[in-house]
């Protein structure tokens, strides 16, 4: 039966581990996440908890473990396109947790970054995520914080630090794959700033993609900005230089709504006479392209999620693996590939 308390009792941990069965400390691993603890015997923990009604007290608890139950994200670009996800990914992974946030913005300035992880280890936060504005690896904070670290979507530059990025090279494998599945051989590559690392690693999976069906590119990537006005002009170039041209790759969403419009202004029907596939499901784009676009979402809500996921893995002395892990994408299929029947 359920224990009950007078006005103003609070349930404790012991009464908890009581009810289950279980010594205290289990109790506690139980509650707090802990691996230590077999799925059943957390369940029951749980089960006991919720029967009492049972609050932790973050207080006592960080006390006990020495610890604040707050995390440091340090990001590059709070108002970019790709950082969004990734927080909001992570503050899934950490509500979950009931961890505290402190969200700095450094504006891509190194002074003011600094400044910021100052702040951080001052707050003694129990970790710290830096997320990156492109996929470009970054400078490390280095190795001598007091915290662990962890590195999403731009990956440290120090093979000893941990980093999850998105896999931009499988992602241009599995869009020029879907193409060739399509029926399509007269591929061209229109790509963003080739120096950025998303563009180069997109155009080496294309064009290995290719060579694995033994074939060639139609001509050699074209490199540009990352916009609908290049996405026009480039188009314009490879339907005049290749007439035959019966798919084109774009290194981004924005680009691909330009080649749409291209193909649209010269009488090129699009999945008809030339496939389009595009990159980043930018959803306010590919939705809303005529005819809808096929691009690579680079799950970057998960990748938010697994760098968080690391981190409370790395507070509980369990860090990741060393170096870079690249998550994996997915390709979603619309209309500029598939046509309607």
């Amino acid at each position: 039966m359920p224990r009950t308390h007078g006005a103003g009792r609070v349930t404790t941990l012991s009464e908890v581990a009581e009810a289950a069965g279980v010594s205290l400390s289990t109790a506690s691993k139980a509650l707090n996440g802990r691996a230590q603890v077999a799925p059943a015997t957390r369940a029951r923990v749980q089960a006991a908890a919720d029967r009492l009604s049972f609050t932790p007290n973050a207080l006592a608890r960080s006390l006990l473990e020495g610890k604040t139950g707050t995390v440091g994200l340090l990001t590059s670009d709070l108002e970019g396109r790709f950082v969004l996800p990734i927080l909001m990914g992570a503050e899934d992974a950490f509500g979950a947790g009931q961890v505290n946030v402190f969200l700095c913005d450094a504006r891509g300035d190194a002074i003011r970054e600094q400044h910021h992880l100052k702040a951080l280890l001052n707050r003694r936060v129990d970790g710290i995520i830096v997320v990156g504005r492109q996929t470009d690896p970054r400078p490390s904070l280095g190795q001598d914080l007091s915290v662990p670290v962890v590195y999403a979507y731009a990956p440290s530059d120090d093979p000893d630090d941990v980093s999850f990025t998105p896999d931009n090279v499988v992602g241009g494998r599995i869009v020029t794959q879907h193409l060739l599945d399509c029926g399509r051989t007269r591929i061209a590559h229109i790509s963003g700033d080739p120096s950025y690392a998303a563009a180069t690693d997109r155009v080496e999976g294309s064009q290995a993609a290719l060579a694995d069906a033994g074939l060639a590119p139609l001509g050699a990537p074209l490199f540009g900005a990352w916009s609908e006005q290049w996405g026009r002009d480039a188009a314009a170039q490879v339907f005049a230089r290749h007439p035959d041209v019966d798919g084109i790759v774009c290194g981004s969403d924005q680009i691909a709504r330009g080649v749409l419009e291209t193909a649209r202004d010269l009488g090129r029907s699009v999945p008809e006479d030339v496939a389009v596939v595009g990159y980043d499901d930018w959803q306010v784009l590919s939705t809303n392209s005529r005819p809808e676009l096929t691009s690579v979402d680079a799950n970057l809500q998960e990748l938010g999620r697994t760098a968080a996921r690391a981190i409370f893995a790395a507070i509980d002395g369990d860090p990741a693996p060393a170096g870079v892990e690249r998550l994996p994408v997915k390709l979603v299929i619309r209309g500029s590939t598939i046509a309607r029947r």
